[in-house]
């Protein structure tokens, strides 16, 4: 009515707005439906995804000498080839140069740091909390709260990962010998390593991450199966510190963690624990999942790590 009146008035106008960047958006972040989703069927004993990082609509670089598009000429007699240096795209493709941004930026202010604390840092700081303060949501399940088989650790948070605290460190060898758990040949080991030296005197399904898978077959008529997992912990801050465990509900799991508490008095210094998951075979779910915090006595530091127990098959063979 409005309309009509002002088009009486010969006031009436038409705009035409281009699209921009709006900020704020809630809730933010979610996973897209497209994300993949663990469990690794290669690796299927550690936890994946690791971790998640901005990759849905991402304005990025693009080479001016490739036309991302074409479009039809007026009279539809053929077609215009446009070219850009900038394009809009979404996937690992451009999930991956944000985390290895942040990557990146952690190796810059800590230049002896491992791939593996580097990692580790991220993944231990990371967000599971959208900026409405609930747990982010997964697209590809109804905007139901996301798993750690969707989001890893959670959402990456470049300047919380600076400072973790703790780290989880692994040596070359522990890949080695995780690679010999899996039931790899040397010569499989060896195009892996680039190195003629390979040890498999001491193979192992359990690694040093900062994360925790467990399996539970339904089929087995075992009333219940035990899952234990040690883990060893970095001390980076400074000055000594204690921390002490803190373990959400698993479902029906019984889950703990020995010793619940662990002090530092220097920087570099390493401690050792064990988290055990007991359960039944027969899960009602076919996923649930809790955290492991491990908190400093100032507040400082949250140092989490996802846990997740799963019905769902794995494989321990090698490709």
């Amino acid at each position: 009515m409005n309309y009509l009146q002002n088009l009486n008035n010969k006031e009436a106008k038409a705009s035409i707005k281009f699209h921009v960047t709006r900020l704020g958006t809630k809730p933010a972040p979610r996973v897209a439906s497209y994300s993949s989703r663990g469990p690794s069927n290669s690796c299927p004993v550690v936890l994946k995804p690791d971790i998640t990082a901005p990759g849905s609509l991402i304005l990025a670089a693009w080479p001016d000498s490739i036309s991302p598009t074409i479009i039809k000429k007026d009279l539809g007699t053929g077609i215009v080839e446009l070219y850009s240096k900038l394009r809009i795209l979404s996937g690992t493709s451009m999930s991956c140069p944000h985390a290895s941004g942040v990557a990146a930026l952690i190796k810059a202010a800590h230049p002896k740091w491992t791939p593996s604390a580097i990692r580790s840092a991220m993944m231990t700081t990371s967000d599971i909390l959208d900026n409405t303060n609930k747990p982010i949501q997964d697209i590809g399940e109804c905007n139901n709260p996301a798993t750690p088989l969707a989001i890893g650790s959670g959402h990456v948070a470049p300047n919380k990962a600076l400072n973790p605290g703790l780290v989880y460190d692994i040596n070359p060898q522990d890949y080695v010998n995780l690679l010999c758990g899996l039931n790899y040949t040397k010569i499989q080991i060896q195009a892996t390593t680039r190195s003629s030296n390979v040890n498999c005197s001491n193979p192992s399904l359990d690694i040093n991450y900062p994360s925790f898978i467990a399996y539970f077959d339904a089929n087995t008529h075992s009333n219940k199966v035990i899952h234990e997992f040690k883990r060893t912990v970095t001390y980076v801050g400074v000055g000594n510190s204690t921390f002490r465990a803190k373990l959400t509900v698993v479902g029906r799991f019984n889950v703990s963690v020995t010793p619940k508490k662990l002090s530092f008095r220097s920087t570099n210094e390493k401690k050792s624990y064990m988290l055990r998951i007991e359960g039944p075979y027969n899960m009602e779910d076919e996923v649930v999942y809790g955290y492991l915090s491990w908190i400093d006595g100032k507040g400082k530091f949250v140092v989490r790590s996802p846990i997740v127990a799963t019905s769902l098959p794995s494989t321990t063979e090698p490709f």
